[in-house]
């Protein structure tokens, strides 16, 4: 093992770590395959950074749409189906736009995560998010293979 010339690749504090000859050195970009961070470009994480306020944008107009119609219709009913079935609605309505400001919240972190520098670093490993996965869950946090990893363990505790 002493004469194998290859560098070994450990994780210290979530960054990725080389050490050649026992010394170590923390660098921003590693060959892919020994499983460090390579940063997403600026044009791509402007990109990102530009869809996720466009998203946020979205959410807070259809969140606006709502309180004013709930404001504004004031409906009576006489009816008592009609008046549960509006309050059903409403229900699932605002239920819907919590999540939503659930999103909001984590859209907002990802933004500063893309000013921080850390945007699109895996927060379990270190390694890289594939920029599919950043395309279709541009607030994820984790690789596709922690991800895994935490949905099985939270599958086997029955959460």
């Amino acid at each position: 093992m002493a004469d194998d010339p290859r560098p070994r690749v450990f994780s210290l504090y979530k960054h990725p770590v080389i050490v050649y000859e026992d010394s170590p050195i923390i660098i921003g970009s590693i060959i892919k395959d020994l499983g460090a961070v390579m940063p997403l470009k600026p044009e791509k994480l402007q990109f990102f950074r530009y869809m996720l306020n466009q998203k946020i944008n979205e959410l807070l107009s259809d969140a606006e749409k709502t309180v004013s119609e709930m404001t504004i219709g004031k409906e009576n009913y006489p009816d008592p189906n009609d008046r549960a079935s509006l309050e059903s609605d409403r229900n699932f309505e605002l239920r819907i736009r919590d999540r939503e400001r659930k999103l909001i919240a984590k859209m907002r972190e990802a933004i500063q995560r893309i000013d921080d520098g850390v945007y699109g670093i895996c927060t379990s490993c270190g390694c890289d998010i594939s920029e599919k996965r950043l395309i279709a869950r541009p607030v994820t946090t984790q690789c596709i293979d922690c991800k895994t990893k935490q949905e099985k363990l939270e599958k086997m505790k029955g959460e």
